[in-house]
């Protein structure tokens, strides 16, 4: 199938493959804007089952980052970077180091963060091997791993679509169904369960699903069950998808808001919830905080700009998503449109106004002085 054809391609500014024989790295980037700024993105290593799967992943991948930079107002493009490859078992220094290669070769176009399958140290091996990486600033919060952020940013918007829906600024007693408890989800359950909320978990791997139990009074469900619940909100925190044709039939839930990209299988699925009166939080919007924190770590390059003001504009971003987050309710509800159709044009609006497309800066091109040699 070509790119071109691809049913998730949507009009991408540049998709790239890689392929190293020596270290058996088999990855894609895809670029899909660059009109606010350079394409900003995490680095996503999983066992798909296809190139093709992969390839779908990351299209959709960076489209969201688009929309989500645009709509935190952030001057950044949207990107992703896809590693086909099982973390635990075929991730080594030399892999990394050859996607930093990969990285390097776009000329600044596109940034790396962490992501599902990396961590802030692989980020740093690959940044051995080239300068466009972003969340690994050991002066800002967290060591530089973003992920506190966003599951911030997801609790931010969690308790903005309550006080939307249901008119409860109080969390006490809230059901919160949560499906998945990785770096973000164990965190926003983390917040939910001090604000007094009531928490219903599962995750693929158990000794996640206990822990919640122990420390936070957690009940475990199954990963069929978590979406039949008597809950009022359902947090997709997992892989994307989440919302299809098998699981709409099943939700209870009156509010869908939760960190994981992509949540809707399709747009219809969108249109459904909202036809059935379930509030959607669109999940660009709602996990920007991630993409908030690595943004303003970049800036911390500046000479001009200290910790002490990304501190404060982190802060100050992140609880901003609430206010963006009720722009977008208050449109849907008065012009009957699905809140994500309504994200979607806010966001377009900001990033097609753009005059031209960004280009790298003379300061952005990559060093003349490298010296490392790659095997492909």
């Amino acid at each position: 199938m070509s790119v071109f054809s691809h049913r998730e391609f949507d009009n991408h500014q540049q998709v790239a493959f890689f392929n190293d024989k020596k270290t058996g790295l088999k990855a894609i980037i895809a670029v899909h804007n660059t009109n606010l700024g350079p394409a900003l993105g995490g680095c996503r290593m999983w066992p798909y089952a296809t190139g093709e799967e992969a390839l779908t992943d990351v299209l959709r991948l960076s489209r969201g980052m688009t929309y989500k930079s645009a709509l935190a107002n952030l001057k950044l493009g949207g990107g992703k970077a896809v590693i086909i490859g099982d973390a635990s078992t075929q991730k080594s220094d030399d892999l990394l180091y050859a996607m930093g290669d990969f990285i390097e070769g776009l000329g600044g176009r596109y940034i790396t963060a962490e992501d599902s399958g990396t961590s802030v140290p692989d980020i740093l091996k690959m940044g051995q091997r080239t300068s466009y990486i972003s969340g690994v600033d050991k002066a800002s919060d967290h060591g530089g791993d973003p992920s506190p952020s966003t599951a911030y940013g997801v609790f931010v918007s969690l308790r903005e679509a309550v006080a939307y829906k249901l008119g409860q600024t109080n969390l006490q007693g809230l059901k919160v169904a949560i499906q998945g408890l990785g770096n973000v989800g164990y965190r926003l359950a983390e917040y939910l369960n001090d604000a007094g909320a009531e928490l219903f978990v599962t995750d693929i791997v158990q000794t996640s699903v206990d822990r919640a139990v122990f420390e936070l009074n957690a009940t475990p469900v199954s990963g069929d069950e978590i979406f039949s619940l008597d809950v009022d909100v359902f947090a997709p925190c997992a892989l994307g998808a989440a919302i299809n044709d098998q699981s709409i039939e099943k939700l209870r839930a009156s509010i869908v808001a939760g960190a994981a990209n992509n949540q809707l299988a399709t747009p219809i699925h969108g249109q459904i919830l909202h036809d059935r009166g379930v509030l959607y939080a669109p999940d660009y919007v709602v996990n920007a905080g991630g993409i908030i924190d690595v943004y303003y770590q970049r800036k911390m390059l500046s000479a001009d700009y200290s910790a002490a003001n990304y501190a404060s504009d982190l802060s100050t971003k992140v609880e901003g998503i609430g206010a963006t987050l009720r722009e977008i309710f208050v449109r849907s509800e008065a012009e009957n449109v699905p809140t994500f159709v309504i994200a979607d044009r806010v966001a377009e609006e900001r990033f097609n106004c753009a005059s031209s497309e960004w280009q790298p800066a003379k300061s952005d091109a990559p060093a003349a002085t490298r010296s490392y040699s790659k095997s492909v």
